[in-house]
């Protein structure tokens, strides 16, 4: 680790030089960066350069040093503070400022005495730096994070929101070992209710979230006899994902489930009941397989609870399987708000792909094809843009299906309006852009005379958040916001300082700094020479 950085904030010049020259700063593992005059001078320099500790006096002029300490605690909440005070400020500044400020020290400055607070500070430096840099410490929490990454993860694969790609980058790192060609999902849950023969029962019974518990013990007990598997809680569900290598060991999986749910009942004395859902190959088509094991689970009701019951023994699964990946449309959605034409194609590509495979009668792609159309006609009526602009007059989008002769050629149309919708959003994202920033500037203009001005108000004037409007009000103005309306201030002092015989007060006022030695000082700086100086130019 090299040096600390280290800057020093007083009003008195004499002090913050007396101080600099009086420690061997490098001795100690430190070095001044910066040095400041008051409270709003050093927030401008912290901000850019990023000490590591700021020494600041308590009382200064125009920001005092605790103001500067909240605002550096909640911008830069890990640089450390220690306060310069006299006694007479000793309890005020304790009382005032208790986030970050590791030291106090009383003037006159006693060079041994500070000299210890800096060994002791290097000290504690040291061991924080080391362990954000320990990597076996992060490593050990991540690796007692991976259990709830992994259960979100598989929330996720059920709920169809991981594809085929990122499963298959997922599973080795979260350690989840199904490599095998074919998959189910299995949703387990509890019947009726508990026949209270023991108190373990009443303890279940006072807090149901146990149930799950208890039934994916008894599943990560007995269910690897069968197959290769994965059991997660999904609210009153245990639901397990099952992993094998021909489709007839579905039946034994089958088999293994109504021993869990005779075990179950034998143990708690109490029923529960298993859908099984239809058998997939692709990760995409996992949510229907969860979703096709609820549907399993309802025919309890007609035929008996207690078991497993398997989709395709109540509904066989005659139903063509061709539907918008949830994921596959997010990432065509994606690439048309935020992404260029060759990834836009990518995208649709990648949606064609599964109906381009299975070689089924044009007509049957209806449904599908329909719900593509449909997931682009939401996003052009999201953006409020006219219809007959992207897709012709008199538009049917019905009657356009019937026109297509072959899948390649309705694809090539997809593209080719998501191409035309991209162009507008990104002519749309100009063009607000430029909107919002030339009312900022209107509303930074008839309002630079307010004192209180800041981004965060202005904001809520012109509903925007204050983190992105200055995103992009640097990138349009290559300004942030305070130095743009430090100079229209200053810009109307001049025009005051040199139309008019009004008092430097007066003028300060006037345009937002109620504190005429700021003013002076703010001014000094833009200029080069005092605002009374500029005036006799």
């Amino acid at each position: 680790m090299g040096l600390y950085r280290i800057m020093l904030v007083d009003d008195e010049e004499e002090i913050r030089l007396g101080i600099i020259k009086k420690i061997k700063w490098e001795d100690y593992g430190f070095e001044i960066i910066a040095d400041a005059e008051n409270g709003r001078d050093a927030l401008e320099k912290a901000e850019k350069l990023k000490p590591d500790i700021i020494i600041t006096d308590i009382k200064m002029p125009f920001m005092d040093g605790i103001e500067l300490g909240k605002k550096i605690t909640e911008i830069m909440p890990s640089t450390k503070l220690i306060i310069l005070t006299g006694f007479d400020d000793f309890k005020y500044a304790r009382e005032a400022i208790k986030i970050n400020v590791i030291d106090y020290v009383l003037k006159p400055i006693n060079s041994a005495e500070f000299s210890e607070i800096l060994s002791k500070l290097k000290i504690q430096l040291d061991r924080e730096y080391d362990e954000k840099r320990n990597i076996e410490s992060i490593y050990n929490n991540y690796k007692k994070s991976i259990p709830v990454i992994r259960e979100q993860f598989l929330i996720g694969a059920i709920e169809g929101r991981i594809n085929d790609d990122k499963w298959n980058e997922e599973i080795k790192t979260l350690d989840i070992d199904l490599n095998y060609k074919y998959y189910s999902v299995i949703s387990i849950r509890g019947d009726g209710s508990f026949l209270f023969n023991n108190l373990e029962n009443i303890a279940i019974e006072k807090d149901l979230s146990l149930i799950s518990i208890s039934i994916k013990n008894i599943v990560d007990e007995e269910l690897g006899k069968y197959c290769k598997f994965i059991s997660f809680p999904y609210y009153d569900n245990t639901v397990v994902i099952v992993n094998f290598n021909t489709k007839e060991e579905i039946l034994n999986i089958i088999k293994g489930i109504n021993e869990i749910c005779s075990i179950y009942k034998r143990i708690m004395n109490f029923k529960i009941s298993a859908g099984i859902g239809h058998i997939f190959m692709e990760i995409a088509e996992m949510k229907s397989s969860y979703k096709s094991s609820q549907n399993a689970l309802e025919y309890r009701f007609i035929l008996g609870s207690g078991k497993g019951i398997y989709i395709e023994d109540v509904e066989p699964n005659t139903v063509i399987k061709l539907q918008l990946d949830d994921s596959n449309e997010r990432n065509m959605l994606n690439a048309i708000k935020i992404g260029g034409h060759i990834e836009i194609r990518n995208e649709i590509n990648n949606i064609f792909k599964k109906a381009e495979e299975s070689l089924l009668p044009f007509n049957q792609y209806r449904i599908y094809l329909m719900e593509i159309m449909t997931s682009l006609l939401k996003l052009v009526q999201a953006y409020k843009f006219d219809i007959n602009d992207i897709f012709g007059e008199d538009f049917n989008c019905y009657a356009k299906l019937e026109h297509f002769e072959s899948i390649q050629l309705m694809k090539e149309w997809f593209i080719s309006k998501a191409i035309i919708v991209n162009d507008f959003i990104k002519k749309e994202r100009v063009n607000s852009t430029h909107l919002l920033v030339e009312k900022a500037k209107k509303y930074i203009y008839e309002n630079y005379s307010d004192s209180e001005l800041s981004v965060e108000k202005m904001c809520k004037e012109l509903h925007v958040s204050p983190t992105y409007f200055s995103t992009i009000f640097k990138k349009e103005t290559e300004m942030n916001f305070v130095n743009y309306l430090t100079t229209i201030r200053l810009e109307e002092a001049v025009k005051l300082l040199n139309t008019t015989d009004d008092k430097t007060y007066v003028i300060a006022a006037s345009v937002g700094y109620p504190e005429a030695n700021y003013f002076s000082y703010v001014f000094k700086k833009k200029y080069g020479v005092s605002p009374l100086k500029y005036r006799k130019r």
